[in-house]
């Protein structure tokens, strides 16, 4: 239901607002877990920890919040317009630093018990070309057939949550044993899928041209 009124608004921000900054801050530090990529998910969590910090709000400093937000007209929200800038100081503090404050020593506890670090990346596909320098890229399809080019400054892969796939901006000529041949051609580059692929390889290169060129053409 979207929100009619000052009122509602306000209590829709209050309800959300802390609970969506630690999601996206808790998977800044330690990625998105298997059990919230589906948005539903994710929603939940978001209003759980949002109702579960303005609860803790409430108890620790529920009187001055409600003296804040009523002002001294005792009118809903009257406080907003009396004392603006103190109102942006508390949601700025309540709704931003809180809750990423949470995250942060929440992300430091859990790496602590872990007994591998769980990197940021979601995916093995991700962590194989993030940061990834020039080089050359083998693929076997799942037909049995081979391919492979060069991954330079012109190429690109995908990172989640796209789906895998990955364009080599040149190609080149693979043998029946998946080695590499001669470079295509005036060739236009290569697209692969990850789905339609068994099997990637990286080699980086022997030396480097400059401008990080393909150093086989």
């Amino acid at each position: 239901m979207t929100p009619g009124t000052v009122q509602q608004l306000a209590i829709v921000v209050l309800l959300v607002l802390p609970g969506t900054t630690y999601l996206f801050a808790r998977e800044g530090f330690l990625g998105i877990r298997e059990a919230e990529q589906e948005s539903g998910n994710r929603i939940l969590r978001a209003l759980g920890v949002g109702v579960l910090l303005d609860t803790v709000y409430l108890i620790a400093a529920g009187p001055q919040l409600v003296r804040l937000l009523r002002g001294d007209r005792k009118a809903p929200l009257a406080g907003v317009g009396d004392h603006p800038r103190v109102f942006g100081l508390c949601l700025l503090l309540l709704a931003v630093a809180v809750p990423a404050l949470v995250a942060l020593v929440e992300a430091r506890w859990v790496r602590r018990r872990r007994a591998a670090l769980h990197e940021r990346t979601p995916t093995a596909w991700d962590a194989l070309f993030q940061d990834r320098g020039v080089c050359y890229v083998r693929v076997r399809l799942k037909n049995g057939g081979w391919a492979g080019g060069w991954y330079g400054t012109r190429s690109r892969a995908s990172a989640y949550p796209q789906p895998g796939d990955l364009f080599l901006e040149s190609q080149y000529r693979m043998e029946a044993d998946g080695s590499f041949g001669p470079r295509l051609p005036q060739t236009g580059g290569l697209y692969v899928r990850a789905s339609d692929l068994d099997l990637v390889e990286i080699y980086e290169p022997r030396r480097r041209t400059r401008g990080d060129t393909d150093d086989r053409s």
